[in-house]
């Protein structure tokens, strides 16, 4: 087997082999998606042309497999893929040229793609892609259509044609930059005609597509090109003196570690606020080294004000990133706040420009006109999107076009798409029903929620609820594996999301776990900016920790628990309400805090001392912090009556002492979920619903408190408590 430094050769002809064909192209197509080296998240396409039956006729027919719109290479089942007769598709090439004779080139290319579902075999649902074309006009049984890093530096290099020749000896192809569709292939038909001895085609600004009659060997010579295109690239890079003269060499340095997260915490949430004026973003950091050798370079600005090559890169990343100019050795957070506010305003204005430059009479709305894409020296790269997920894909093709300028710098001098193509792909119809076609988004969508006790009880049932909404999750809990345990639980249904790989806060997905004591602001804080480092901010905080310290038999509390029951139960949320307090105004966006009282803020009850009377000052601590941080912030509070089932503030000597107290029988050596059980429903028989209160019962009083139904309520507290009389207001 050929040995391979830039690409791995995963085929296992064991495994090939127990597939149908249909099954081979599914594997093939994982095999090819799961190396960045070869294809970026969500690009690249993949199909086989498989000998079928008719479902009707039984006749044979020759059927193109192809890789659907959407989905991602390295996931794709059987499901993704597309299936339409060849024969067809053939023949639509003559109502193609009639319209195009007609003058009616550009509608002609739009209009193909609604053409393709009338080749649908076998009633299969899967939309096709737009490169299907490529895929039904090249001779090959199977082709794969890649968008390595590699490959595209050559794609991107001034010189292309020549370099195609000369780095891959004839054996590839080359065409101009083409709009994928039906133009583009019915010029690569016309290619592989006049050359039948190749076997691969260089695609101008794009990438490649290669082709062959066995499966096998399509995959492989996928990796022959890939592998061939990164040794020209490396040799000719440490020629030039490597990454010591990458960009043409370093202008700043980076800041350390420690100092760039310093940097980030002070700058996110109000970047956050700037970018979120339309809808709320979710942000990403990057900050490895190719990311820094980059926004640290002489040639950092140059570059990104070409903005990237790749039609798959700039969807994402927009025309261009904001480059920001700042020096990290000489500017501080203040100088950087001023030099990003007036560079947004510069960007904002040239992306107006540029959509009243290059609009059609047809043409959707503009949109965003923010970036996606900020880079800072010293610091690395901020991406931004309407979730977590987003954002890392994002951050993860830039990173690539990063790549493709370094390769294309390197054998030649990078060139950008031209903006008019560039629009014309960033606004085409078809992407745009696309987008139509996304399903709405859930009611938290956006939000980034912060809960406080999420490691049991109340607090976890909160975060999956809000979770399910579409809220970003950050549990935090004073027992830091208690936290990541629920986070874990979170994405594990949820998903991580696709994006770049990595670990800690930055490449979080829909939830993260962090450890806090909300009785040391200090901690507060590191947990407030660890948050704001994940998600590029938050917007509301719900607090369910809580401690329950009882009076001995006398009445009497010992001072350290009156003191521990007040520091948890009051003093806690009103710190992390005064810390963020600090974040949420530098971030200007409306926001929402819920604190947990309790039934017994109103009831007096004897045994109970401490916590009745901290709950007592947290019910109006709610009142008092919706006067001050209103109008931006909203501040409510839940009272849940005794909630017994998955409650840590009920172990099981607490639940044992409660049924004595309350003379309910009971066996020493019960299960624990027994005894909880018939507490449960003892407190339950008090209230008028004669239910028991559960977790799930108060999450859904925090999920309305966070979300927009109720929101226009501050200064209130709503009782869940099944109807406790004694606890009416009075």
């Amino acid at each position: 087997m050929k040995r391979y430094r830039h690409v791995k050769f995963s085929w296992d002809d064991a495994q090939a082999s127990a597939l149908d064909p249909v099954g081979r192209l599914a594997y093939r197509s994982n095999l090819l998606g799961s190396d960045q080296r070869i294809t970026n998240t969500g690009g690249g396409n993949t199909s086989s042309k498989i000998a079928e039956r008719d479902p009707l006729t039984g006749a044979p027919a020759e059927v193109l497999w192809v890789k659907g719109s959407g989905g991602d290479l390295r996931t794709s089942t059987r499901g993704n893929f597309a299936s339409l007769y060849l024969e067809k598709l053939l023949a639509l090439q003559k109502l193609y040229g009639a319209r195009s004779d007609r003058g009616l080139k550009s509608p002609a290319e739009d209009d193909m793609a609604g053409m393709y579902s009338h080749a649908t075999f076998n009633l299969n649902p899967r939309a096709p892609s737009i490169d299907t074309p490529l895929h039904a006009f090249l001779p090959g049984k199977h082709v794969d259509h890649m968008h390595p890093n590699a490959v595209i530096a050559i794609a991107a290099s001034a010189n292309c044609e020549r370099l195609t020749r000369e780095i891959f000896a004839g054996e590839m192809a080359w065409v101009p930059w083409m709009r994928p569709g039906f133009e583009l292939g019915v010029a690569m038909q016309e290619i592989a005609r006049v050359n039948p001895a190749i076997r691969a085609i260089m695609m101008g600004q794009h990438g490649f597509i290669s082709w062959a009659d066995d499966d096998k060997a399509c995959y492989a010579l996928t990796l022959d090109l890939i592998e061939k295109a990164s040794v020209h690239i490396q040799a000719r890079y440490a020629a030039k003196g490597g990454d010591r003269a990458a960009f043409g060499g370093a202008k700043y340095a980076a800041l350390p570690p420690e100092g760039r997260r310093k940097a980030f915490a002070a700058i996110l949430p109000w970047l956050r606020g700037q970018v979120s004026a339309e809808r709320r973003l979710i942000g990403t950091v990057q900050d490895n080294r190719r990311i820094l050798l980059f926004v640290n370079s002489r040639n950092a600005r140059r570059l990104a004000e070409l903005g990237t090559s790749c039609p798959d890169h700039f969807l994402r990343t927009k025309i261009k990133p904001l480059y920001v100019d700042w020096n990290p050795q000489s500017g501080d957070a203040a100088s950087l706040k001023a030099k990003l506010a007036a560079g947004l305003e510069r960007y904002r204005k040239g992306y107006a420009a540029y959509y009243e430059r290059c609009r059609h009479s047809d043409s959707p709305a503009m949109r965003d006109p923010n970036p996606t894409v900020v880079l800072i020296p010293g610091l690395g790269m901020i991406t931004w999107g309407k979730d977590k997920s987003e954002s890392r894909v994002t951050a993860e093709f830039y990173t690539c076009a990063v790549e493709v300028m370094r390769g294309a710098e390197a054998i030649d001098r990078y060139v950008a798409l031209p903006q008019q193509e560039a629009f014309d792909i960033e606004y085409w119809r078809l992407e745009e029903a696309k987008l139509r076609r996304m399903p709405p988004e859930r009611e938290l969508a956006r939000q980034v929620v912060i809960v406080v006790g999420a490691g049991s009880g109340i607090g976890r049932e909160t975060a999956h609820r809000l979770a399910r909404e579409g809220a970003h999750v950050a549990c935090v809990d004073l027992n830091e594996g208690a936290a990541q345990a629920t986070a874990g639980e979170i994405t594990g249904m949820l998903g991580a999301g696709i994006g770049v790989a990595g670990t800690g806060l930055s490449a979080c997905g829909p939830a993260v776990g962090i450890g806090a004591d909300i009785t040391d602001r200090a901690s507060i804080r590191r947990m407030l900016d660890q948050v704001a480092y994940a998600y590029g901010g938050f917007d509301s905080i719900c607090v369910t920790a809580g401690v329950f310290a009882p009076s001995d038999k006398t009445g009497h509390i010992p001072d350290d628990k009156w003191a521990l029951t007040f520091g948890i139960n009051v003093t806690g949320g009103y710190l992390v309400a005064d810390e963020a307090a600090k974040t949420w105004r530098e971030q200007g966006l409306r926001a929402s805090l819920v604190l947990t009282t309790s039934a017994n803020a109103v009831v007096a009850k004897k045994g109970s001392l401490a916590y009745d009377a901290s709950k007592a000052a947290v019910s109006h601590l709610v009142r008092e912090l919706a006067v001050e941080l209103a109008p931006l912030v909203r501040v409510n509070g839940v009272a849940p009556a005794t909630v017994v089932q998955g409650s840590a503030m009920f172990p099981r000597e607490r639940v044992i002492g409660s049924l004595a107290k309350y003379k309910i029988p009971y066996a020493d050596d019960e299960p624990t979920d027994s005894l909880v059980g018939k507490l449960a429903r003892f407190y339950a028989e008090r209230t008028l619903t004669k239910a028991p209160i559960t977790p799930a019962d108060q999450a859904e009083a925090y999920f309305l408190l966070v979300g927009q139904r109720l929101g226009k309520t501050t200064g209130q507290v709503i009782a869940v408590d099944g109807g406790l009389t004694e606890a009416f207001l009075r």
